[in-house]
């Protein structure tokens, strides 16, 4: 990774911020306002120069500031060192608290950047409680190769016929593909939080395993899915083997006849799940 930056730097590609003169700093999101819980968002740092010149972190920004001369520190949310806020899919975690990030740059001391991150939680959820689809099967044997016809004679004093080839044989059924798995019975639990921004506050739960969700019912939804898995693929055929190849002679021996490829299973696709 070093010898990687140091020849974007040669190349002009990227800039080491401990020799590059800046004398202000910024930081905002790449794209849209906020985050919401079980998101990613990209951090833009921006840099001002002496003269007016405005350079950009990479990632997100395509900048020439590499993320690794910075330090970002966050709070409710996470951050790795590619500037990408994360925030947990569990809103309890983030319920009532804004995230707050704070860039500093470890070669220039006083520059600092804040910024808050606002949760959203007008966002398209998806609780997913689905069967498991069915395991493929097994993909049929190959048929063996024929073997060659003996060899006769091309002598004209003394001709005989070549031995004809041995039929390859057929390739065999490739097996069923197995059911899908019925889905769990899913209870869903809604209550309606009111203030100043109404929220739904919704739990999910299939077998002892819960989901949680705030929803913002103007312009958020919530899908819950619980659909049978699909069955599983049949196997493939198996390939037929080749005839054998007809012995030279007066005449040539007849080459075997080509085994079968069975093609796929019929049923390619067994049972959905419930």
């Amino acid at each position: 990774m070093s010898g990687c930056a140091s020849l974007q730097v040669h190349l002009g590609m990227k800039v080491y911020l401990d020799k590059t003169p800046v004398t202000s700093m910024k930081a905002s999101l790449a794209q849209g306002v906020g985050i919401g819980p079980g998101e990613k968002v990209a951090l833009v740092a921006l840099f001002t120069q002496p003269d007016g010149k405005v350079l950009q972190t990479e990632g997100a920004g395509q900048g020439k500031i590499m993320w690794k001369d910075l330090k970002v520190a966050a709070t409710v949310a996470m951050v790795n060192q590619k500037g990408i806020v994360s925030l947990a899919k569990d809103p309890r975690i983030s319920d009532g608290k804004v995230p707050h990030i704070t860039i500093t740059v470890p070669s220039h001391p006083d520059l600092r950047a804040d910024l808050d991150i606002p949760v959203r939680y007008d966002e398209k959820y998806t609780a997913n409680f689905s069967g498991s689809p069915g395991s493929s099967g097994m993909n049929g044997m190959d048929g063996t190769d024929g073997t060659p016809g003996s060899m006769g004679s091309m002598d004209p004093n003394n001709p005989s016929p070549g031995g004809d080839g041995g039929n390859g044989s057929d390739g065999s059924n490739g097996q069923d593909g197995s059911n899908g798995g019925d889905a769990l019975p899913v209870q869903v639990r809604v209550a309606f939080r009111a203030g100043g921004h109404p929220l739904l506050q919704v739990g999910v739960s299939a077998a002892g395993h819960e989901k949680f969700y705030l929803v913002d019912p103007q312009g958020g939804s919530l899908m819950v899915r619980a659909d049978g898995g699909a069955g599983g693929s049949g196997g493939r055929g198996g390939r037929g083997g080749r005839g054998g190849s007809g012995g030279t002679g007066t005449p040539n021996g007849n080459s075997g006849r080509d085994g079968i490829r069975w093609t796929q299973r019929l049923r390619w696709f067994v049972r959905q799940g419930r």
